[in-house]
């Protein structure tokens, strides 16, 4: 057992599982408080390391691309204060800091952990339902639709229109921007057969970000509605595989890969047993994928 307990958070290694957990203090961002402690299993690591300061040092993991569904729908765009992923260590306990990060690194030898992409989610993204307020709308997430919902400062183009409603199985993608400098961000939904190239000021399938504190929150729902769609790696269906006649699977398309499906049964089962996901939380990602199939 591998501890290091900061103001920042703490970080617990029982040699299987790395436990993450959020601290109190003031600069911890929101998006870390939200999303509370993280059991990340030690097959979707990647790497650690460790940056000593002359006043403070930090920890980083790093996740196997393609692990982590909030990593994915952000694109490697989360700021220091809400990366769940670093740890800020005081000066006092760079040696701690120091053993901890050993400990993942040795386990990652023995067990011989590839550092390569992976093809399903290993972590199952934040729990649903959930609802977020930022920018000029409201999203929010039942695990089988996305609904969007207006303030009165998003354009008359969206406000006209009224809520809009997505189910999972009609989006394809999803995207999360954080706003920089005088760009603006979002949180965009790609539907099928309805692709939009609109800005996200005027995308009814899209909520505008201004850089407020909220902000961050929004890629929870992008992370939970990513965590349900086909994984962008998983192996589409060979040519040979299909019935004569029949269209090639889109790279990507949801419900249409049984074979996938029934992969995302059997991870979904792991993560269970294994203790990463709660009863409640398989329950509604096995229902979500065995109405796909």
């Amino acid at each position: 057992m591998a501890e290091i307990i900061q103001k920042d958070g703490t970080w617990v290694f029982d040699g299987d599982t790395l436990r993450l957990t959020p601290g109190r203090d003031r600069n911890v961002g929101l998006l870390r408080r939200e999303l509370g402690e993280l059991a990340v299993p030690l097959t979707a690591l990647a790497g650690i390391s460790f940056e000593q300061g002359k006043k403070s040092g930090r920890l980083r993991l790093r996740l196997r691309d393609g692990a982590d569904p909030l990593l994915h729908a952000t694109g490697g765009r989360l700021t220091e204060p809400h990366d769940p992923y670093q740890l800020a260590v005081e000066a006092d306990r760079y040696g701690v800091a120091e053993y901890v990060a050993d400990e993942v690194r040795n386990a990652l030898l023995l067990d011989r952990v590839p550092s390569g992409p992976v093809d399903a989610y290993l972590l199952p993204g934040p729990a649903v339902p959930l609802s977020v307020s930022a920018g000029d709308g409201v999203a929010s997430f039942d695990g089988e639709c996305v609904r969007l919902e207006w303030k009165w400062q998003a354009e008359e183009a969206k406000s006209a229109a009224g809520p809009r409603v997505l189910p999972l199985d009609d989006i394809v993608a999803v995207e999360w921007r954080p706003s920089v400098g005088l760009e603006n961000g979002h949180l965009r939904f790609t539907v099928r057969a309805a692709p939009s190239k609109v800005p996200p000021k005027y995308d009814p399938n899209a909520v505008e970000l201004w850089g407020f504190r909220k902000d961050p929150l929004m890629a929870l729902v992008a992370a939970a509605v990513q965590a349900r769609l086909p994984h962008p790696a998983a192996p589409a269906v060979p040519e040979d595989a299909r019935p004569a006649g029949e269209a090639p699977v889109p790279a990507g398309a949801a419900g249409d890969d049984h074979d996938a499906l029934l992969r995302r049964l059997r991870e979904l089962g792991e993560l269970h047993r294994s203790g990463v996901l709660t009863d409640e939380e398989f329950a509604v990602a096995k229902q979500a994928v065995l109405k796909r199939m």
